[in-house]
């Protein structure tokens, strides 16, 4: 089960992939297609991809869905995006700090007097994942939150596991930290997650498939393993993660999000840049994260869990956004998307290896 520690991106590093894609260059269509032409003909996965430049979708592709049993899709079908709703948790938080309602210094023990270290704990340290909190999903070191649990009962293995160091001291992931940001910002918006989410960012965006799991978004893809064919396999249950790893979503309404964000039609650029990776903490900022491909840096957000994986990222050299997700994966999806973004500045491709 080590392998499923829910909703920790991997940053993908690549060789140096040096050219940009230019207006009139497009981003080699033709290419990207005979790429997920030879994943879909040798079973090596089920996705979706979507790319975005000067603001617009100029390529959208599923691929491999025809080789899942009778299931039935469209180009409105959504994936569990996982731990890129931290990203969407984080604006909203941001949201809040921008219009004088929340600042970075409060602290936990303003909402949650009884957590470890609360009284040290700030928002900036949830955010940033320099709380100490732990990863609530993993219990006596497996994960426990495929059932439905209470969230009395989440709170409860939050308290019992503590911390792993003083707030500050360094950075390591944490699901129970953006578990009760989740929390915090219910109670400062006086709405539930799902709520906000629709009312703050997909109703003003326009982003007609993007939910979250309260708001028991239709159309979603099931996860599935390989195993000579693809077998549906039970994923966690999402109502244990609002806010941590929650929201469908195509990748189209993906990348509508992420462009927006750097658009600065969600937030300023001055609180923008307090999301960005900070120097010194392993490529994390307060709700992006940096993944770059060789002189390329972009940011952005991943999320795994058992049978679902997403990207969205965003390079603020060029205006180049990525989406892929995928309900199926047999490459990996740093691997997938690796060779994605070399396909879209101007590179060759070799099949990477199915697992």
């Amino acid at each position: 089960m080590a392998a499923l520690l829910l909703f920790l991106p991997v940053f993908a590093l690549s060789q140096a992939v040096h050219a940009a894609p230019s207006s009139q260059q497009g981003v080699h269509e033709k290419r990207l297609d005979d790429f997920l032409n030879d994943v879909e003909a040798n079973d090596g996965g089920v996705g979706s991809v979507s790319i975005f430049k000067g603001g617009r979708e100029v390529y959208a592709r599923s691929f491999g869905q025809k080789n899942l049993p009778d299931v039935a899709h469209d180009e409105y079908s959504k994936y569990q995006i996982a731990s890129v709703t931290k990203m969407v948790t984080a604006i909203l938080t941001f949201k809040l700090v921008e219009a004088g309602r929340l600042s970075l210094d409060d602290k936990l023990s303003d909402f949650f007097p009884d957590m470890p270290s609360a009284q040290k704990i700030t928002i900036r340290h949830l955010l940033e994942h320099t709380s100490g909190l732990k990863n609530f999903a993993i219990k006596d070191g497996s994960v426990w939150v495929v059932d439905e649990v209470s969230q009395g009962d989440i709170l409860d293995e939050i308290k019992s596991q503590g911390v792993a160091f003083e707030p500050g001291e360094r950075v390591a992931y944490s699901n129970s930290a953006y578990f009760l940001l989740r929390m915090i910002l219910e109670k400062k918006y006086g709405r539930e997650y799902h709520q906000i989410v629709a009312q703050e960012i997909a109703e003003p965006l326009g982003l007609q498939n993007f939910a979250s799991t309260k708001s028991h978004p239709s159309n979603t893809f099931k996860s599935y393993t390989f195993a000579g064919h693809w077998v549906e396999i039970k994923d966690i249950n999402y109502s244990n993660v609002i806010g941590v790893g929650d929201i469908a979503s195509t990748t189209r309404d993906l990348n509508t999000l992420i462009v927006s964000l750097f658009q600065h039609k969600i937030l300023n650029k001055a609180t923008l840049e307090q999301m960005k990776p900070i120097p010194g903490h392993d490529g994390w900022g307060r709700g992006l994260a940096e993944f770059p491909y060789g002189e390329n840096r972009f940011l952005g957000h991943g999320g795994d869990v058992l049978g679902s994986h997403s990207r969205v990222i965003y390079n603020p050299k060029d205006g180049v956004a990525i989406a892929y997700s995928t309900n199926g994966e047999r490459i990996p999806t740093n691997a997938f998307l690796e060779t994605v973004v070399g396909i879209v500045y101007g590179g060759d491709f070799t099949l990477p290896q199915i697992k």
